[in-house]
């Protein structure tokens, strides 16, 4: 398996919010409960990367909006629109069974007979739940056809339904 890296995303800006400085920030669910008045995070933009400190918090309309310190107007709000803001693995708090999006990709879909179907190419997150996407398909991240995830042996178990996996896929 490939070394996962030591920082993770955990938050993308989204721009300006009203004149004072706040910014429209999405983040992940896992690093959600990160974002308070003092914490440290890396923004990271184009060539540049540097410590920023929160210093406050407020949810709107689904979104958290954040203040930084040193980010007191607008336009300097709105020159960090498509920065992300990075976090050490080590501090987001995964429950049991949960996992960071890194951690799947790359890992085996193997059928509970065995049966390999490929590699998870990414993880997209939908309403209904999440998808691991392997060989360009959609695998719901259910209990029903999710059997099992080894980090260690980088293997998830499935129980496919008929056709998921399976032809042409049409």
């Amino acid at each position: 398996m490939s070394r996962k890296p030591e920082r993770i995303p955990l938050a993308r800006l989204a721009g300006a919010f009203g004149v004072h400085g706040e910014i429209k920030c999405d983040p992940s669910n896992a690093g959600r409960t990160l974002f308070v008045a003092g914490a440290r995070f890396q923004l990271e933009r184009e060539n540049e990367t540097r410590e920023v400190v929160v210093s406050g918090v407020r949810a709107h309309k689904g979104r958290l909006l954040i203040r930084l310190e040193g980010v007191e107007s607008v336009d300097t709000a709105q020159a960090l629109n498509g920065a992300e803001l990075t976090v050490e693995r080590e501090r987001i708090d995964l429950g049991p069974e949960e996992y960071l999006d890194d951690d799947l990709v790359g890992l085996e879909l193997r059928g509970i007979d065995g049966r390999s179907y490929g590699k998870v190419e990414r993880v997209e997150h939908w309403p209904s739940s999440d998808m691991l996407v392997v060989a360009g398909r959609m695998v719901p991240m259910v209990r029903a056809i999710v059997r099992g995830i080894d980090l260690g042996t980088g293997i998830v178990t499935v129980d496919p339904p008929i056709g998921l996996l399976d032809g042409d896929g049409v």
